[in-house]
């Protein structure tokens, strides 16, 4: 499991960016979210890994 929080704000970023952030379920903050560890999730944390932080659980 990857354990996803948002640091950064998505304003000003890439609307790919922004969109990224969002399928990761992720709207505010300091929201955290808890995903599957698989290529897909690791792929789009390492689009946005400039806005997000990730730990694994």
């Amino acid at each position: 499991m990857l354990k996803i929080t948002l640091v950064k704000s998505t304003i000003g970023s890439k609307p790919q960016h922004r969109k990224t952030v969002e399928a990761l379920g992720l709207k505010k903050i300091r929201q955290t979210v808890e995903k599957q560890d698989n290529p897909q999730m690791r792929g789009m944390v390492q689009k946005v890994r400039h806005l997000v932080e990730v730990e694994e659980i």
